[in-house]
């Protein structure tokens, strides 16, 4: 059995969960999460906590063991607490916006760039080009964060670009220039 699996993922406050013919369902103070349930790992709650059990010893089996675990805890964590990425537009005359549903960004070409935002994402950029995007599915706020960053990933050779808070860019060097 998987050593993620075995554990136990306990239910806060505000948190409201319950198991839908073959969907996990979590709802609370951020929103809605659905997670599909393997048929190898059935999910009980009781008691102020959520199991997950393992049918079969096979290495697909308790490999999905873990990652169920994993996705449900994501869920729950999710709908609670929610999940933030961080990125920055970096380079003279880069810069974002948010109207209504879309971010309108300019990054150097000759037209905006308009990126809609999907539902149940937040997306927030602050005068200093610091952008957030938050929400309650894990997957999808970094699917969203990593399309906002191949909108214009940061260039080698001077780090321009888009890119994540704590990324860390290795620089290239230039021409060596006429000796």
């Amino acid at each position: 059995m998987s050593r993620i699996g075995k554990q136990v993922i306990p239910i806060p406050k505000g948190a409201k969960l319950k198991v839908e013919g073959d969907r996990f369902v979590a709802e609370g103070p951020k929103g809605r999460v659905t997670e599909p349930i393997f048929p190898e790992c059935p999910v009980e709650i009781g008691d102020g906590e959520v199991r997950v059990s393992c049918v079969g010893t096979s290495g697909t089996v308790r490999a999905k063991h873990g990652l169920a675990r994993a996705l449900l805890a994501n869920a729950v964590q999710g709908v609670t607490t929610g999940f933030q990425k961080n990125l920055e537009i970096v380079g003279v005359g880069y810069r974002g916006e948010v109207k209504d549903r879309e971010a309108h960004f300019a990054l150097g070409y000759s037209h905006p760039v308009i990126f809609p935002i999907p539902e149940g994402i937040t997306v927030e950029i602050d005068k200093a080009n610091k952008i957030s995007v938050a929400g309650a599915d894990r997957q999808q706020v970094g699917q969203v964060a990593a399309k906002i960053r191949s909108l214009r990933p940061p260039d080698p050779y001077k780090a321009k670009g888009i890119r994540y808070s704590d990324e860390r860019i290795r620089r290239k060097v230039g021409k060596a220039g006429a000796r």
